[in-house]
């Protein structure tokens, strides 16, 4: 497991803190304006739930939207892909990376990687990066406690390290979705949260050509994209709609001179945090 970090609340949090202690005060010193006082707090719990569902933003906390400013430089991007490992789709997508010479970084869902860890080695063995996409990636998890969400972190820690021989640095929250709890446990772990700069949302778009342009319009150095190999949509033909766009993608990629990295390998170039 990375180290551990002492976790410092981030300014909203701060501001959040100051605004409760203030609510009580004015409870006690003018019990008559509660409805203003029960306002405020219920308005600043609205905009932390609203941040919260932000997958892209920081204010709840360090948040990688794109690579650090070293690796743009490079002429470097992050082709991450999430949801997996999946029987079907995971050998396919490594083949497609293998054939054109580029690594990945895969948030493999804990449980899923405890039903397959053939595909966890293979994944290793082929020099991409396993990170923690949680264990059971639960649609509710931006609603968990401090414990449940250490449980869901520290299950899939434990699982992907026992499996691949490397233990993940980087988390994504499912969907991208959190809450302020969040950010206090990962730096419990020692893991630093990564959202994306774009997303293809393959999930539920099945037309290769739109997904393809939600990743590359604007394309620059130093973006995180993102792709599925679980829960992946599919074309007309059937296919899983990644398994079209990501030789198109690479060969875009390719195009640019832009080159894929795994975000540890961002971490390990000494590059300073965004």
């Amino acid at each position: 497991m990375s180290a551990a970090r002492r976790w410092r609340p981030v300014p909203a949090l701060r501001a959040s803190a100051c605004l409760h202690c203030a609510a009580l005060a004015l409870t006690v010193w003018r019990p008559h304006w509660w409805p203003w006082t029960l306002g405020a707090v219920l308005a600043n719990h609205a905009l932390l739930a609203g941040i919260g569902l932000t997958p892209r933003s920081s204010a709840l906390g360090s948040n990688w939207t794109r690579l650090p400013e070293r690796c743009g430089e490079r002429g470097q991007v992050a082709i991450t892909i999430d949801d997996g490992p999946d029987p079907e789709v995971t050998p396919q997508v490594l083949q497609i990376l293998a054939q054109h010479g580029a690594r990945a970084t895969f948030f493999c869902i804990g449980e899923r990687a405890a039903r397959f860890p053939e595909l966890l080695h293979d994944c290793a063995v082929a020099g991409h990066a396993i990170e923690n996409h949680s264990y059971e990636h639960p649609l509710y998890f931006a609603l968990l406690g401090p414990a449940a969400l250490r449980r869901q972190i520290e299950r899939t820690q434990e699982v992907i390290t026992r499996l691949s021989g490397m233990t993940p640095r980087f988390f994504r929250a499912p969907a991208g979705f959190r809450s302020p709890l969040l950010d206090p446990v990962l730096e419990r772990l020692g893991l630093q949260l990564a959202s994306w700069t774009r997303r293809a949302f393959d999930t539920v778009n099945a037309d290769a050509d739109t997904v393809l342009a939600r990743l590359t319009r604007n394309l620059r150095a130093g973006d995180i994209l993102l792709l599925h190999d679980g829960h992946a949509a599919r074309s007309r033909s059937g296919e899983p709609v990644v398994l079209e766009v990501l030789p198109r993608l690479l060969e875009t990629l390719q195009r640019q001179g832009l080159t894929p990295i795994t975000l540890p390998e961002a971490l390990s170039a000494g590059a300073p945090l965004p």
